[in-house]
């Protein structure tokens, strides 16, 4: 929680920074107004983060969630944007200082007659300085409001060596990363409840974030993976933003709800008359050793439960354990956590390959396979190449 406020401190001392070089780049009274009105309603946003997070009121109404994606992506994306801009343009800007100073020194020329300009050149910056930020600001959150009740079903059939003869023809449907709460709720949830039931796969898999972070969502997150079914049962494990108001309170309170939740746990079940065991990793907090060494080690500690006789599936939701899972020989794992990359100017470029080995969609070791899905929800408003999705998985016996 204090890292959250120091953050929001921070960006709070950019906007200010941000707000009176924009202003000191122009003389207009009407665009000093209009940086002011953008920059006074962002560090308003920054103190309803605040207390909206203090308070646990929930944001509903599509214009409290328009505005709060506008403080979002303004403070994600348009201020490093501009900050970066503004590192980059510092040396001319010293070398125009140093070119004013030296030629101070020497006699004065006579002075040219004057250019009738439009616009001097302080004067278009000034202009762009107070127009850029909310007009790249609003059109992105358009775009956001515009994706946030779409999802695609994405399906994969998957050939498995150790697959039972029974499980040949298995349909698993796995959903990932919810995050009910500020920018994922309502209408879109329910859609997204229709199509799984409407899917009828033997297993419904979570694999984590069923909230964004406040318990008071955490209701209606119970209620809407409490209505989905499938034939043989529907299993969840929990993610890091599941943990970030009260972690062991989310626990209890999922554990009491009745919803099979798997922490650091094994179940075995009978499908289609085989038994088939569902392994659920706990998130596995930072500790004095690097995250990737103790994922592994989770993993490791988590097989030796394994049972020879039945199938194996590994829920995780960060994908990197799938390093242990393939050297153990573990078949198949389903992760979440990416979000796909969220922001991706291709499939193979942008914040997913930058943060992960596994990021979207089918990876192979040998025989293990993993699943990494982009989730159906969101943390930030705007997503890029990186589609909301559920996945939808058939599981072949490979001969």
């Amino acid at each position: 929680m204090s890292f959250i406020f120091t953050f929001i401190g921070v960006m709070a001392a950019l906007d200010a920074v941000w707000w009176w070089m924009s202003a000191r780049l122009t003389k207009s009274k009407a665009l000093r107004f209009a940086i002011a009105l953008f920059m006074g309603a962002q560090l308003l946003g920054l103190a309803w983060v605040i207390s909206s997070r203090l308070l646990h009121f929930s944001l509903v109404h599509w214009w409290t969630k328009f505005a709060l994606s506008a403080v979002f992506i303004w403070h994600f994306l348009g201020l490093p944007l501009v900050l970066l801009l503004g590192v980059g343009l510092l040396p001319i800007a010293l070398v125009k200082l140093i070119m004013r100073w030296s030629s101070r020194k020497q006699p004065s020329a006579v002075p040219s007659p004057e250019r009738s300009e439009k616009w001097s050149r302080r004067e278009f910056v000034g202009f762009a300085a107070a127009l850029a930020p909310p007009l790249y600001t609003f059109s992105l959150t358009g775009v956001a409001l515009a994706q946030r009740d779409q999802f695609r079903l994405r399906r994969f059939v998957l050939p498995i060596r150790q697959l039972p003869p029974e499980l040949d023809g298995m349909t698993i449907t796995q959903v990932s990363d919810m995050h009910v709460g500020r920018f994922t709720s309502g209408r879109v949830l329910r859609k997204m409840v229709s199509e799984v039931n409407e899917l009828r796969s033997d297993l419904v898999l979570v694999t984590g974030d069923l909230i964004n972070n406040a318990l008071s969502d955490l209701n209606e997150g119970l209620d809407l993976v409490r209505a989905m079914q499938a034939r043989f049962g529907l299993f969840m494990i929990e993610g890091n933003h599941d943990l970030i108001e009260d972690g062991p309170e989310f626990e209890r309170r999922v554990k009491a709800s009745g919803v099979p939740f798997l922490l650091d746990e094994s179940i075995v079940i009978p499908v289609r008359g085989v038994p088939l065991q569902l392994l659920g990793l706990r998130w596995t907090r930072a500790t004095a050793q690097p995250r990737d060494q103790a994922i592994a080690l989770a993993v490791a500690n988590l097989a030796r439960d394994r049972r020879p006789e039945a199938f194996p599936i590994l829920l995780a939701h960060h994908p990197h354990a799938f390093d242990q899972a393939a050297e153990i020989h573990l078949p198949l794992t389903l992760a979440g956590h990416t979000h796909g990359g969220q922001l991706m100017l291709n499939e193979r470029c942008g914040f997913g390959p930058a943060m992960f080995r596994y990021w979207s969609g089918l990876y192979t070791r040998g025989e293990s396979k993993l699943i990494v899905s982009n989730g159906v929800g969101n943390w930030f408003p705007l997503r890029a190449n990186a589609p909301a999705e559920i996945i939808h998985l058939t599981l072949r016996r490979e001969a």
